[in-house]
C-alpha cells in the first residue's frame, strides 16, 4: 500500500496492485525514466510487506527457518529463502538485524501466511512476531549516482557500505535507516526507512533537496532488474527449487539444517539441477507463459520487458539445464518470435546486481 498516493498523483503516477498491494506502476514513458534511472538516480517507493520479531529468542528462531545465516550484530542483513519441506521456495526476504529486533523485508502477498504459520509455530520460545507493513515505509534511491544523491540529503551518518549494512541518520527533520542494496538494478543502491507518518517529508526530501532524482514505477523495475539478471519472486522464484534460480546469494550451504535442506543440498551436491534460468534477446515483444521451443517445448518465458539500455525486447525463461542453445523459438499468442540466448546480466553496468545467477 503507497502511503503518499497523493504525492504521486502530483508527479503524473498511475497505479498497480502488485501483490494485493498498491503501487506505482509508472510516471508515464517508463522506458525513458529508465534510462534516466541507468545515468543518473531515481525515487522509488517500495511495495514490501515488512514483518517484525522481538523476543530473546529470536535470532535462533528464524535462523531455523530460512535458507542463509540470520545476523547476529546490529547493522547486518542477509538475502535469503524460505523453502516448504521439498525444497521449494515460498517466499524470499531481506532479513535485517535492527538491534532488539529483526525486520523482514518479503513480497506482500506471503507476508500474512508468513506470520499466521510462524505465530503456530511458536511453543516456548520467547519470540513475538507481527505484521509492521504499515508501521514503516521504504523508499528506493537507485542507479549511479544513488550515492552522492543519498550523501546530499543525510545527516548524522554517511552512505553505509558494503552491500545489506545499515546506518541511522536523518533527511530534513525525519528519522531514517539508510540500507545499501545488494544492486538488484546493476547499479548502486539504497533502501531508506522512515515512520509510515513521516513518508510524504521523507518522500518530498528525497525528491526535491539535494542531488536531482527521478520518480520510477514498478514498470521501470522490471525492466532494469531483468537487465540486471535479478530474478524476482513473483516471476522467476516461487515454487522453484532455489538450486533451478542459480541465484547466489540466497543459500548458506554450510549453516545446518533449516526448512528445505536436505532437498536443495541434494541437489547441489550432485553438481546440476533439472531446469535452469537463461536469458534471451527477443525480435518482438512476448508474453510470460510463452512456450520456449527447440524443436519441441523446452520451457516457458517468466518475465519479458523492454530493456532501455540495450533498447530491444528481452525476457527470462527456464529451460532444461544440459540443452545447449544459442537461438530458440517462442511460441506467444499464435506467433513465433526468435530469441537469441544472452548470458546475464544483459547491461554490465556500475555493480553486477548480487542476484544475478552464476
Amino acid at each position: 500500500m503507497t502511503l503518499v498516493g497523493e504525492l504521486h498523483t502530483e508527479y503524473g503516477a498511475t497505479f498497480a496492485d502488485r501483490g494485493g498491494t498498491s503501487v506505482v506502476a509508472n510516471y508515464g514513458r517508463p522506458e525513458r525514466v529508465g534510462r534516466a534511472v541507468r545515468n543518473g538516480v531515481g525515487v522509488i517507493e517500495h511495495g514490501y510487506g515488512i514483518v517484525r520479531i522481538t523476543g530473546d529468542d529470536r535470532l535462533d528462531y528464524v535462523d531455523n527457518i530460512v535458507s542463509n545465516r540470520v545476523p547476529t550484530a546490529d547493522g547486518h542483513g542477509v538475502y535469503a529463502f524460505v523453502l516448504d519441506p521439498n525444497g521449494r521456495i515460498e517466499t524470499d526476504m531481506y532479513v535485517y538485524n535492527a538491534g532488539e529486533r529483526l525486520l523482514l523485508f518479503t513480497p506482500p502477498e506471503t507476508t500474512d501466511a508468513i506470520v499466521e504459520e510462524w505465530r503456530s509455530k511458536v511453543f516456548i520460545q520467547d519470540v513475538t512476531i507481527e505484521d509492521a507493513s504499515t508501521e514503516l515505509a521504504v523508499f528506493g534511491v537507485h542507479g549511479p549516482q544513488s550515492t552522492e544523491k543519498v550523501a546530499s540529503v543525510l545527516n548524522g551518518a554517511g552512505a553505509p557500505e558494503p552491500e545489506l549494512t545499515f546506518d541511522r541518520g536523518t533527511m530534513g527533520d525525519v528519522g531514517v535507516t539508510v540500507i545499501a542494496g545488494d544492486n538488484p538494478i546493476g547499479e548502486e543502491g539504497y533502501e531508506v526507512i522512515c515512520a509510515a507518518g513521516d513518508a510524504p517529508d521523507l518522500f518530498e526530501t528525497l525528491m526535491t533537496r539535494g542531488m536531482n532524482a527521478a520518480p520510477f514505477g514498478y514498470d521501470t523495475w522490471d525492466a532494469l532488474t531483468l537487465e540486471a539478471g535479478t530474478p524476482l519472486f513473483r516471476s522467476e522464484l516461487r515454487d522453484r527449487l532455489p538450486n533451478t534460480t542459480g541465484v547466489p546469494n540466497a543459500v548458506d550451504f554450510e549453516k545446518g539444517c533449516f526448512i528445505g535442506q536436505e532437498v536443495v543440498s541434494k541437489v547441489e551436491n550432485r553438481g546440476q539441477p533439472s531446469r535452469r534460468l537463461i536469458g534471451l534477446r527477443c525480435a518482438e515483444p512476448v508474453d510470460a507463459g510463452a512456450a520456449i521451443v527447440d524443436g519441441e517445448t523446452i520451457g516457458e518465458i517468466t518475465r519479458s520487458a523492454y530493456g532501455p539500455t540495450v533498447e530491444t525486447n528481452l525476457a527470462f525463461g527456464y529451460v532444461p539445464y544440459d540443452v545447449d542453445l544459442e537461438t530458440v523459438t517462442i511460441e506467444s499468442n499464435g506467433s513465433t518470435v526468435e530469441g537469441t540466448v544472452t548470458a546475464l546480466p544483459f547491461v554490465s553496468s556500475g555493480r553486477q546486481s548480487d542476484r544475478c545467477p552464476r
